[in-house]
């Protein structure tokens, strides 16, 4: 069932929990015969002044979804006017009426696509260009349109350019392409429209306008937003599916207008006048004001409208078939305006090599510098300048960005397809070397940590408990109480009262399909109840929007059918923490308001009793979600009274979910009776305990954020292996001011070794005062729980850990909706798919489907690709540092000449054809077996430190660069005899065969990829010898003099260095080769 906020003690549900039948029972037909008196005008009057509205909600509005997926823009909104939304009443059949019918509603289609035809290049150019080597490069290229300035041929500086232009243009493309043709299928959609004569014709999804009347049939995509008006089922229940809006998997209800559902035919909603007010276009998917006035022989009804009666767009039809009327289009659909541009998170290894990079372009203008200084400061010393840059640019790894973003898509592609964590999603193929260099990792506790998986285990009634061993006992008791065998006050009849509201209290819909039956509910804990009353004898054996009845079973093997009417729901949220149903006994006609939920908020609601807080913190203990049962008994004068009040707050436009709540606490919420306490336990997940110690040995600090008490979350700590039995847990007291801060601070200073456990309470306070100190002692304990977190509070800790501990990397993990912004604010957030709800799935930048699968995620795949990005970039640095080492030195022999060594294809091929491959297959390379890794997972907090690529391991590079260009450039010019070809041809071959060699001395387990590199790379460049003449001499290049020079001057640049590395894996071996 959907999770969108897990409660603090067990009941968890969402806001959105408005869809149960909450007032729905209320919305009666007799809700239509309140005379209507105001204008339209007035309406419209009033609504303006609705403080509901964002101010926000008046802004420009362009294609979001285009922005979500593309990043940018869509083509089509690139240059639309800005657009005031409007609040609308439309007429049934006739569509908007009054000063609306002359507003243009956006139109319904869904775009997508970031480009079209014509902004296609310019755009992705764009993008391109705004990074600076990128417009480096161009430059360089444009220049040699400059006779004064011209290196060689243009096609040495433009070839490199285009194969990376080339290459992203084709990626956008295609993307794009995909875009459109999933755009083309929603578009054209098919769908029934109802005529003003009551008959159905096809529309198109984006032919559909604000005011048709659409007929939407099970499983079917609702296309836009609509408000309900009719279904099939003759209760009146629609359920609709809302995972692709808010990632929550349970089946949503939904109600029609009772009028229109209890029409005879769907024709006969034509035929009325009927006009539907609906506010302006907002965002917040759980709330919608409206009214609806239908004129009826000069009568006027009206009622109003909430988010119970909408269906809104990219939902699906989860029962029956459903008409409704289309209040919103397009951009105004409450789903595109909830897609929003996702931050774009950059990894810390692209921060550091766009660091090194830095470098290098500092060490061309210095070189080049240099170069002009010894040439002669004459008058065109600015032209030598220039031509030496040009001559030094291959210092700066044009294909260096390419060449990352294709391993990284690799990596996505490998992680996703491995067997030992099925169904892991990579959604961010841009970080995937965060994942090799975590050091932190706060963790969820509900459904992360634990599998979510609810089983009752105790009920207590403040004299007796009863656990799971005695519940046969409990159901005796329930059906002799049934029975009617024992007195009014007796014991047994106390368990009754409690069980028979446990079966009542809550918003789970029993749905019948091919002869079994399941449970819909909005959260587990509910389910769970409901299946534990079953097990007692009290069955819930049907419900819809009005009723209930409950099945019980008698001592002599009887059934007794008891029905309920539900006149009133109210639906749990995370900020009330509770939820309520009142209902009547169609058998004695008592009027029970039915309450559950948290101690914290319930303990000020019950009558006063002497045991209630010491039983909640005895359950947290033992680990299980507590929840407080109550009733109140309503005589015939309150509930009138209450409807009065209920219904006029119902009706009001402003302020209407506030004034509803204030009524219900103010008339309700007082003096109720206590009944029970229920105890509900959430097992860990499989293998939690060895996967939290495999990460604290890999030296990750593992912090536990809940919103659950105290207690509870203790207990789970322990149980999880999250604190180790020699740890000294410190907990947190009481906290209210700033005094009370730096005392606890204090005291915390003195310990080591600590675990310490915050509540969300004094966190607050502790922020405020004293930030710095938080994060410097709190980071230092070993392990930390944070409980009676809100969502807010785990966002703020991530952003504590990003602000005091950079450049450390944090990494988030959750399941739930309220586990998003944490996940969104880490470097690397990590969600679990759960079977609830896949919001915190969605937002991740990585999905897996249980918390053991993170030790897999992070200690191979992500040290992988941390290793592996590493090493090829060093080799696309080295490969541009080594090739203008020896310009350098050709330049410097020959009277500081500002003349290319190699000219036209060898430049552009030397950094494609010979030698990319064999560098980019670095990628597959591995130190250590997938085993070892997770065996050993030390080998994982050596990653930390950052020292695959720092300024110590890019200036070990230079120097080998600086050493093996200057061999290699001496060494041709030394064996050379008297053709200056023969110098290009000895030096050229001599580097194409160093850098394939250097590539297979860095190899740590061949792969099959590695050996077809290098042989198709040598292949190649052995094919270029004999059919470029312009380059080469065909007769010396086969000639055995050309090949012995060429070996030895490759073996005085490669032998030093493999003896060197050689004795240093002996007499000091790196980790992973003490592993192997």
């Amino acid at each position: 069932m959907g999770k969108k906020k897990k409660n603090d003690d067990g009941c968890s549900s969402s806001s959105s929990q408005k869809q149960s039948v909450n007032q729905s029972t209320s919305t009666s037909k007799d809700d239509y015969s309140v005379s209507f008196v105001k204008s339209e005008e007035d309406d419209v009057a009033t609504t303006i002044k609705d403080k509901t509205a964002s101010l926000k909600s008046n802004a420009t509005h362009f294609s979001a979804a285009s922005a979500a997926k593309g990043g940018m823009l869509c083509c089509r909104s690139l240059f639309s006017r800005r657009r005031i939304l409007h609040s609308r009443t439309v007429r049934v059949g006739y569509g908007p009426v009054g000063h609306d019918a002359n507003v243009t509603f956006s139109p319904n289609t869904v775009c997508n696509q970031k480009y079209n035809i014509f902004s296609f290049v310019p755009i992705v150019l764009f993008q391109q260009f705004k990074f600076f080597l990128n417009l480096y490069f161009l430059l360089m290229a444009c220049s040699q349109f400059i006779p004064a300035i011209q290196i060689g041929a243009p096609i040495t500086y433009w070839g490199p350019l285009g194969f990376v232009l080339t290459i992203t243009l084709i990626r956008e493309a295609f993307d794009d392409f995909v875009r459109y043709l999933r755009d083309r299928d929603l578009n054209s959609e098919k769908y029934e429209k109802l005529t003003r004569d009551g008959t159905r014709v096809e529309i198109r999804s984006a032919d559909i306008e604000v005011g048709d009347v659409i007929i939407m049939h099970k499983d079917r995509r609702v296309p836009a937003d609509v408000v309900l008006l009719r279904t099939t089922d003759k209760s009146g229940a629609c359920f609709i599916r809302t995972d692709q809006l808010d990632g929550e998997t349970d089946w949503k209800l939904r109600i029609p207008i009772p009028y229109t559902q209890h029409l005879p035919n769907e024709a006969d909603i034509m035929e009325l006048n009927c006009e539907v007010y609906a506010e302006k276009p907002q965002k917040d998917i759980h709330a919608f004001v409206g009214t609806m006035k239908i004129t009826v022989d000069d009568s006027v009804q009206d009622g109003s409208l909430n988010v119970e009666n909408v269906l809104w767009a990219n939902t699906v039809v989860a029962s029956g078939t459903a008409v409704g009327i289309v209040v919103y289009t397009g951009r105004e659909t409450r789903s595109v305006m909830n897609t929003t541009l996702p931050e774009s998170k950059v990894g810390l290894l692209d921060l550091e090599v766009n660091n090194l990079t830095k470098l290098l372009f500092i060490f061309v203008l210095m070189l080049s510098t240099v170069m002009v200084i010894m040439k002669g400061l004459d008058n065109l010393w600015y032209r030598y300048l220039m031509r030496f840059i040009l001559l030094f640019s291959y210092i700066i790894p044009i294909s260096l960005r390419v060449n990352l973003d294709m391993a990284k898509l690799f990596y996505s592609w490998q992680i996703g397809r491995d067997k030992h964590i099925p169904e892991t999603v990579i959604r961010s193929s841009t970080i995937p070397e965060e994942l090799g260099r975590i050091s932190f990792l706060l963790s969820d506790k509900t459904g992360t940590l634990t599998k979510n998986e609810m089983h009752f285990k105790k009920i207590h009634l403040g004299t007796v408990a009863f656990s799971s061993d005695a519940f046969e006992e409990v159901g005796q008791h329930v059906k002799s109480a049934y029975a009617g065998r024992l007195a009014k006050h007796s014991f047994s009849a106390k368990l009754q009262n409690a069980v028979e509201a446990i079966a009542l209290c809550h918003n789970v819909t029993p749905i019948f399909e091919n002869g079994e039956t399941s449970y819909q509910a909005a959260s587990p804990d509910e389910v769970a109840l409901v299946k534990w009353t079953e097990t007692v004898g009290v069955r819930l054996a049907n419900r819809d929007l009005h009723a209930m009845s409950l099945s019980v079973q008698l001592p002599n093997g009887q059934t007794l059918m008891k029905q309920f009417q539900i006149l009133h729901v109210f639906p749990f949220t995370s900020e009330t923490k509770r939820m309520g149903i009142i209902v009547k006994d169609e058998t004695t006609d008592e009027v029970t308001l039915l309450m559950k939920g948290a101690d914290t908020v319930m303990s000020g609601m019950v009558q006063y009793n002497d045991w209630l807080d010491e039983e909640c913190s005895n359950m947290a203990r033992e680990g299980l979600r507590t929840l407080v049962v109550a009733r109140k008994p309503l005589s015939t004068a309150e509930l009138e009274a209450f409807d009065r009040a209920y219904h006029a707050a119902k009706m009001s436009i402003s302020d209407r979910s506030q004034n509803m709540a204030n009524v219900v606490n103010r008339m309700l919420e007082r003096d109720l009776q206590l009944l029970c306490l229920t105890g509900v336990e959430d097992r860990l997940q499989d293998q939690v305990t060895t996967s939290l110690e495999l990460l604290r040995n890999a030296g990750i600090k593992i912090w536990m954020l809940t919103g659950d008490k105290l207690e509870t979350a203790i207990c789970i700590a322990k149980s999880s292996g999250l604190f180790s039995r020699s740890d000294n847990i410190h907990v947190f007291g009481n906290v209210h001011n700033r005094t009370d801060a730096h005392n606890e601070l204090n005291n915390l200073r003195r310990k080591t070794d600590v675990a310490l456990v915050m509540p969300g309470s004094a966190l607050n306070v502790c922020l405020q005062y004293y930030e710095a100190e938080v994060a410097e002692l709190v980071c230092a304990c070993t392990a930390v729980v944070c409980c009676r977190c809100s969502p807010e509070q785990k966002a703020q800790i991530v952003q504590l850990l990003r602000k005091y501990r950079a450049p450390l990397r944090v990494a988030a993990i959750g399941d739930g909706g309220n586990d998003v912004s944490m996940i969104q604010a880490a470097h690397a957030g990590i969600g679990i798919d759960a079977n609830e709800g896949k919001q915190a799935s969605l937002a991740a930048d990585f999905s897996i489907t249980q918390f053991s699968h993170v030790c897999r995620l992070l200690l191979v795949h992500g040290r992988f690709c941390y290793k592996r990005s590493c090493a090829l970039s060093q080799f696309v640095m080295h490969r541009g540092l080594i090739i203008s080492t020896m310009q350098a030195i050709f330049s410097c022999v020959f009277y500081f000449a500002s003349v290319s060594l190699y000219q036209g294809v060898l430049m552009v091929a030397y950094s494609t054809c010979y030698t990319m491959l064999p560098v980019f297959s670095l990628v597959v390379d591995r130190d250590v077996t997938a085993t070892n890794a997770l065996t050993y997972p030390e080998l994982y907090k050596e990653l930390g430190k950052g020292r695959s690529l720092s300024y110590k391991t890019f200036c070990i590079w230079v120097l080998i660069s600086l050493y093996q260009g200057a061999v290699i450039m001496y060494g041709a010019l030394l064996v050379f005899d008297a053709d200056f070809i023969h110098v290009v041809s000895i030096s050229f071959s001599a580097l194409i065969v160093t850098e394939l060699i250097m590539v297979a001395m860095t190899v740590h387990t061949w792969h099959w990829a590695m050996l077809l590199a290098q042989a198709l790379s040598l292949g190649l460049y052995m094919i270029s010898l004999i059919l470029f003449d312009q380059y080469f001499d065909r007769q010396f290049v086969l000639s055995w003099v050309f090949i012995s020079k060429t070996t030895a001057i490759t073996a005085v640049s490669c032998l030093p260095l493999y003896i060197v590395k050689a004795l240093r894996r002996k007499f000091s071996p790196p980790s992973y080769a003490k592993v192997n």
